[in-house]
């Protein structure tokens, strides 16, 4: 099964000019779709004209510079004491969620074998960069959650990149939560409303090939995103794969120039269960072996490098079922909590605050 990809232009076309009536229902059809891959799959492949493969490819030659550096000038960016949530968390220290969720493990178990997960061995292998994207609130509950961004030295452009190619994604995720309102039959600014000032974090992942360059190896452990929405650019490495609603895993191929958005759980909380948030690993397999040897033939970078952003609510803002969401059967299973809460509740699990935070 391939994920629906969805133009863009359309939306954001018919937002600047307005349109006919036959426009407009070509328009409430995308969002029909946005919505309805959410829910079934808790992913879908979209295309933003504001989001061109160049933009990506120049943020991704610039993360990969800074993970090259020796381990301890990256620690220099290392912020425990805000919960890893801006700056560098070194590999070894995200817990992935299949191993300390036992809810999570006996699911595993239940899954027919060929669409069972991989096993991590222990934490991820991974190294993450945690940067702040949009404005933050000036009064909040949650100071840890929206603090300065940490800018690392010897890379003059790492602000104005980071900044352009989050603020790009964001623009596109709020499109897309638009779309998945009106799909829903929400109000349009329903989600959007809530993302405004949220703690919005371009995260991309960087993974060494050169050392942990074998089949099976688990970098991001079978889990979901604990935010909103998450999108991710191409990565130049395969190696990602997700589950659909229907329990089937898959191996997910993004398309050169496309971005990749998967449900997360306040998106769950929103919607009552309605979208359930997408599980998702990454691994090496043999796609990403091919990769490797295609790298090394060209003299690139082995660093896998993951272009993702994560879309959050506002830590303030209060998640419970939205509209007619809150008639669903498992309306009851999300009861109001406030976004900033809920967020810390998470992190305590997968070890980013708790033992090596405070």
């Amino acid at each position: 099964m391939d994920l629906p990809l969805v133009d863009l232009a359309p939306y954001l076309d018919r937002a600047v000019a307005g349109g006919g009536a036959a426009g407009e229902e070509a328009v409430r059809a995308l969002c029909a779709t946005v919505s309805a891959s959410l829910r079934d799959t808790g992913a879908l492949l979209v295309k933003d004209p504001r989001c061109p493969a160049a933009d990506n490819d120049r943020f991704l030659d610039v993360v990969e510079h800074y993970f090259a550096r020796s381990a301890d000038s990256k620690r220099l960016q290392e912020r425990p004491n805000l919960h890893y949530q801006v700056g560098v968390t070194p590999e070894g220290v995200e817990v992935p969620r299949s191993l300390v969720d036992k809810e999570m493990q006996d699911k595993i178990k239940s899954m027919p074998e060929e669409f069972q997960p991989a096993t991590p061995k222990g934490p991820d292998p991974k190294w993450r960069y945690m940067w702040r994207v949009g404005p933050r609130p000036a009064n909040t509950r949650f100071k840890e959650l929206n603090s300065e961004p940490v800018i690392p030295d010897g890379l003059p452009e790492w602000k104005e990149t980071m900044d352009s190619w989050g603020s790009k994604m964001i623009s596109a995720i709020e499109v897309v939560a638009e779309m998945a309102a009106v799909g829903f039959g929400l109000p349009k600014d329903a989600f959007t409303s809530l993302m405004k000032e949220g703690p919005h974090l371009l995260a991309p992942t960087g993974s060494d090939l050169e050392r942990h360059g074998s089949e099976g190896t688990v970098f991001a452990g079978f889990h979901y995103d604990l935010n909103f929405l998450t999108i991710h650019g191409r990565s130049r490495f395969p190696g990602l794969n997700i589950w659909l609603r229907n329990g089937k895993k898959m191996e997910v191929k993004v398309p050169v120039g496309c971005l990749l958005i998967q449900s997360g759980k306040q998106l769950e909380w929103l919607t009552g269960g309605e979208c359930l948030a997408g599980m998702h690993e990454v691994v090496v397999t043999k796609r990403t072996l091919e990769a490797i040897a295609l790298a090394r033939e060209q003299n690139r970078s082995l660093w896998r490098v993951s272009s993702t952003l994560f879309a959050h609510i506002a830590s303030d803002a209060t998640l419970k079922p939205l509209g007619h969401f809150a008639e669903a059967s498992d309306a009851h299973s999300y009861p109001p909590i406030c976004a900033g809460d809920y967020v810390e509740q998470e992190l305590s699990v997968i070890n980013l605050k708790g033992k090596n935070g405070f």
